[in-house]
């Protein structure tokens, strides 16, 4: 694996870097050799972070952890990303999406996904109104919840905003 390695208000060490690679090279057995992880470690007063992506065809696989101690947060997420891996490995193959960036041996391996099944037990339907963002966040905060699908008036597409940590927003635009 191909490792991009970044910090962020962080120097990356050698010692960072080799724990880095030492943790997150447990899951090469998943992927073929010319795969690219890209990790930033960043600090935020005393919140150690890592970020780390993995790039296939059509997919992502995306984790993030944050604690007190980098090392710390470097073994959870490499937890994360192998638990996301082995859930999702049956529907990506299945959908022969990204098997190219998986290792054979991997592939061939057997896993029982029945408890990782993806279950939808309830849809909504709902009239969209049209309105301006500020407008839809004001919505789903009467109404307690943390996100909220709504008709860009501006645009005149479908939007969804949404509560990030820290008391701020986020608004998802579709891109066709």
């Amino acid at each position: 694996m191909r490792y991009t390695i970044t910090g962020r208000n962080i120097e990356v060490t050698p010692g960072l870097k080799s724990a880095v690679e030492e943790k997150i090279g447990k899951l090469e057995r998943y992927f073929t050799p010319d795969t690219e992880v890209i990790v930033t470690l960043s600090v935020q007063k005393d919140r150690q972070k890592i970020e780390v992506t993995i790039p296939m065809k059509g997919n992502l696989i995306r984790a993030e952890e944050t604690s007190n101690d980098m090392y710390v947060s470097i073994d959870l997420v490499e937890e994360i990303i192998e638990r996301q891996i082995k859930k999702y490995k049956k529907k990506l193959i299945d959908k022969k999406q990204s098997a190219l960036s998986f290792s054979e041996a991997f592939l061939q391996e057997e896993y029982d996904a029945a408890d990782d099944e993806v279950r939808i037990v309830k849809s909504k339907r709902f009239a969209i109104k049209p309105m301006d963002p500020e407008e839809a966040c004001v919505q789903m905060e009467l109404l307690g919840h943390s996100f909220y699908v709504f008709l860009n008036s501006e645009t005149e597409e479908v939007n969804v905003v949404y509560k990030r940590k820290g008391n701020t927003y986020g608004l998802i635009e579709p891109e066709f």
